[in-house]
């Protein structure tokens, strides 16, 4: 299949997963052509993958660049002169808006469109009331709708009224990129044999309670030698970096920034801390788990969908650090209680989310969704 792909290129979870479906995608014979404004920032170029770039210009008449308005237009070209069998965008504002007008705009051929909602698209952006109108007609309007988890399938129909077909895709991880660490002594650059490592990465954003996290190693430090790293970048790092002086801890907190390459820094580290106000999935968590990492977590959003408490790590009500950190005390003093966690998280992201797993329920869908586009 000749498949188009569009998603915001940056350091969220919605880009990550278009882009490594994407990347799978071209690996199992389809042309795939990502069509934004930037180059996804894991996106590694090969034969059959394909970048188109969306430029914006300003003109004195707009205020604001429109760009939805250009994302269409550079849509209908890509799928007019690279003859697209589909489209796949993530994240519904403006994608599914630009997809339908670039639908229209097509006279001769159809070329359907599949819009994955991630989360703060329909949590943030679409409860907006002036947003809620326009995000509920780009996703009735989709050829079809997948949502990565229950939790924001539901929430999705119930708050939006929707009338269509939302059909769960969970995210998923490359089982074989992520895994236990190979190389043990990369381990020696962050910390002592006798420190553990928390790590948590993010985009340091509100809604992911950085002072959460900062205070929750605060407590383990009370009680037991342990490193933090902090992975990410955003506008709560400079009060995270604040927090960790004003807690002590500043000199075993290592802000580390953005890294393309997750699976080192997570094979090396003892535990996950994702102490959020909501995930609707919780990428970063599955890929914990797939380097046999423990997770300790909010129970909140498709959160409990991917981490089972007790089974692959703890969750927890959200704000509640005294309990998250006895957790991450709990398993840094007990070895054996980190392998059997580790290793029950390592066996359920095999299981049911590798990519080889997932990538074929795109498949289908894509299939599916082109048949019904051309029978009508």
């Amino acid at each position: 299949m000749k498949i188009g792909i569009t998603c915001y290129p940056t350091y969220g979870g919605s880009g990550v997963v278009a882009t490594e479906l994407g990347k799978e995608l071209a690996v199992r014979g389809h042309d795939v052509h990502f069509i934004s404004y930037a180059l996804p920032i894991r996106l590694t170029m090969n034969d059959r993958i394909y970048f188109h770039e969306v430029e914006v210009l300003t003109y004195p008449l707009f205020e604001y660049p429109p760009y939805d308005l250009v994302l269409a237009t550079k849509m209908a070209e890509v799928m007019t002169r690279y003859d697209l069998d589909i489209l796949h965008v993530h994240y519904a504002i403006p994608h599914s808006i630009s997809a339908y007008l670039a639908k229209m705009m097509l006279s001769d051929r159809v070329v359907p469109f599949v819009t994955t909602l991630h989360g703060t698209d329909i949590t943030l952006v679409g409860n907006d009331r002036s947003y809620l109108p326009i995000t509920r007609f780009g996703i009735e309007q989709s050829d079809a709708v997948t949502a990565v988890s229950e939790y924001l399938r539901r929430r999705t129909i119930d708050e939006f009224q929707i009338r269509r077909p939302v059909t769960v895709v969970p995210n998923f991880v490359d089982c074989n990129t992520y895994g236990p660490a190979k190389d043990k002594s990369i381990r020696s650059k962050f910390a002592n044999e006798d420190e553990g490592i928390l790590i948590h990465i993010s985009n340091f954003r509100p809604v992911k309670r950085i002072e959460d996290v900062i205070a929750i190693f605060s407590l383990v430090r009370q009680k037991r030698k342990a490193r933090l790293l902090m992975v990410g970048d955003g506008p709560d790092r400079p009060k995270a970096e604040w927090l960790a002086n004003t807690h002590g801890v500043a000199g075993e907190v290592l802000f580390v920034g953005k890294q393309s390459d997750m699976s080192q820094l997570l094979s090396i580290s003892d535990i996950l801390l994702l102490p959020s106000d909501l995930e609707s999935f919780g990428l970063v968590a599955l890929e914990a788990m797939a380097c046999e990492v423990p997770v300790i977590a909010t129970r909140v959003g498709g959160v409990p969908e991917v981490v089972r408490h007790g089974v692959d790590g703890f969750l927890y009500d959200v704000g509640d650090v005294s309990s998250m950190a006895e957790g991450c005390l709990a398993i840094l003093d007990n070895p054996q209680l980190r392998s059997d966690l580790g290793q029950a998280a390592r066996d359920r992201a095999r299981r049911d989310f590798c990519a080889s797993k997932i990538v074929l329920q795109y498949e289908d869908l894509y299939r599916r969704t082109i048949q019904e586009a051309l029978s009508h």
